[in-house]
């Protein structure tokens, strides 16, 4: 990858294929459009596999953990140390992420991108560690240019190396809201105290002395303006390497699982890098973290679910994908008026 990313995402350009989805949509034995928010699903993923009749094989379960120098700062309820015991809960199978995953039938891998702790290899865990951590952001970049060009190599590289035609992407990171935030309002321009929100959970004062810690990263950080120096400078390894993830995931016509707030803020930074990502993008839900809404907005898309959720861990995106399993049962089982037999409505 090169500083543009290197990898470049085409058009999801398929108008053939997309009317022929409409019309396999507007003539199943249902009130045209009746079923909503699932149409529209089911023709996404149509698009991205480039079928009439799409299937979900393989799907991947991606749960990529770093520590923040911010952390330090006190912006967290939570220890940095939380971050390498959430990744052993996770290998354990007591995490939620891990509980879902089973439930659902996705295979899960965890991802070493950057922890503060030397982890022991095992199965079902990748060490791809850029470094024990990124540098404290309120006080110069969090990492340099080319740790982050490592961290988006990865990314990419993870994904070749997985099957399947779906990936869910989650994280885990103590301190990683405060760097979702930063990019945030670094590449939306909106306002730092409409992207903040109270992450693991601070209280009031937590939440002021986070804006502090924030404001004084944006200003030390100031001469990070395109997104790839952004990244760098305020971002996070797990972050970074999910960029990198959606990147390749993209050009490669997977589906692309987005889970909540942190996930979202990759996507924000592979979107600017490249704007197709988001055609194969499913955003999973909005959290409750207070700037999800206004980021999503931002991308001008639209969530599947808001259940109030901001544990992140890809918890949403394992959470979501039964709706995309229905989406593509729907659009290949379903009978149409004609193969039932079915009266249709009155033109």
């Amino acid at each position: 990858m090169s500083s543009s990313s290197g990898i470049n995402v085409p058009p999801l350009a398929r108008p053939a294929l997309a009317a022929r989805l409409q019309h396999v949509l507007d003539h199943k034995t249902k009130p045209l459009g009746s079923l909503g928010r699932l149409e529209s699903l089911a023709k996404q993923i149509g698009l991205i596999l480039n079928t009439e009749r799409p299937s979900l094989v393989s799907p991947q379960m991606v749960v990529l953990a770093a520590d923040h120098g911010l952390a330090a700062r006190g912006v967290s309820a939570y220890p940095s140390d939380v971050t390498w015991q959430m990744v052993e809960n996770f290998l354990a199978g007591g995490a939620a992420v891990s509980v879902l995953a089973r439930q659902h039938g996705l295979s899960l891998t965890v991802v070493d991108a950057g922890v503060a702790k030397d982890l022991v290899p095992r199965a079902g865990l990748q060490i791809r560690k850029v470094a024990p951590g990124t540098a404290d952001a309120s006080v110069g970049p969090a990492m340099s240019l080319a740790q982050c060009q490592q961290a988006l190599e990865e990314g990419a590289d993870l994904v070749r190396g997985l099957p399947g035609n779906a990936i869910l992407l989650g994280e885990m990171g103590i301190g990683n809201t405060s760097s979702a935030a930063l990019l945030m309002t670094r590449l939306t321009g909106l306002p730092l105290v409409q992207c903040v929100g109270r992450g693991t959970g601070v209280d009031d004062a937590g939440l002021q002395r986070k804006l502090a810690v924030l404001d004084q990263a944006l200003a030390v950080n100031d001469h990070a303006q395109s997104p790839l120096e952004a990244l760098a400078a305020l971002g996070g390894f797990e972050i970074a390497m999910m960029c990198g993830a959606m990147l390749q995931a993209a050009t490669e016509d997977r589906v692309i699982v987005v889970d909540g707030f942190i996930a979202s803020s990759a996507a924000l930074v592979a979107s600017a890098l490249q704007p197709e990502v988001l055609s194969r993008c499913v955003f999973a839900h909005q959290s409750d973290e207070s700037g999800h809404a206004r980021m999503l907005a931002h991308m001008g898309v639209q969530p599947l679910l808001h259940l109030g959720l901001r544990l992140g861990e890809g918890s949403g995106a394992a959470l979501a994908w039964p709706l995309l399993e229905s989406a593509c049962a729907i659009l290949r089982d379903m009978a149409s008026f004609e193969s039932a037999g079915v009266s249709q409505a009155d033109a």
